[in-house]
């Protein structure tokens, strides 16, 4: 499960990453700027005694993407240069070699994907998606809101086959919610990277 040079050259900056961008752009750099960074991280990350390579698995269309690649690309920003991040797209070439051999579970290709590297390429750590903590908050709140509100139907049924109103009350109160919740989840991701 090793990382090469050449992979890890073959990613993008953040920012390069940024301007590629076609979908979701505007809301990845909101999340950059809403994002509050306690000084203890990030003097967490500026002592760190060497430099560490990061290499992150996206796609701009992933929602745990534009929520939690921002969190990464400001603690980067933030540290000093002792993180240096490169992206690769998870469904081309080299990103999805490196996507087959760092599987969520052994299974799913979940994004991102950020592989902790040191000087020379060994993996210090995975960290995939987002963190377990928030997965939990969210489907909480989730049967929270279904059994508020038992129109909805059934939780685990797709929300494609709901009717447009219902469908609509879902996604709306969804949103609430992960904007809710979204304080919490940038703390979370915040701890897991520093």
């Amino acid at each position: 499960m090793a990382v090469t040079r050449e992979q890890f050259e073959a990613g993008m900056t953040y920012d390069a990453y940024k301007a590629q961008m076609t979908r979701n752009r505007e809301q990845v750099e909101q999340n950059e700027k809403d994002l509050e960074l306690k000084a203890e991280d990030v003097e967490a990350l500026k002592s760190l005694p060497q430099t560490v390579n990061v290499l992150a698995l996206a796609e701009d269309w992933c929602g745990d993407v534009v929520a939690n690649l921002p969190v990464l690309g400001r603690l980067a920003q933030e540290s000093g240069g002792k993180l240096n991040v490169r992206v690769l797209l998870r469904d081309q070439e080299p990103g999805s070699k490196v996507m087959d051999e760092h599987l969520n579970r052994g299974e799913f290709k979940s994004i991102p994907t950020v592989i902790f590297l040191d000087g020379d390429f060994n993996e210090l750590g995975v960290w995939i998606e987002r963190p377990d903590s928030v997965t939990k908050l969210r489907a909480e709140k989730n049967k929270a809101m279904y059994a508020a509100h038992p129109e909805w139907g059934d939780p685990s049924k797709p929300i494609a086959e709901l009717p447009e109103d219902i469908r609509t009350q879902v996604q709306q109160a969804s949103a609430a919610m992960r904007a809710e919740t979204k304080p919490f989840a940038n703390a979370e991701v915040t701890l897991r990277y520093a």
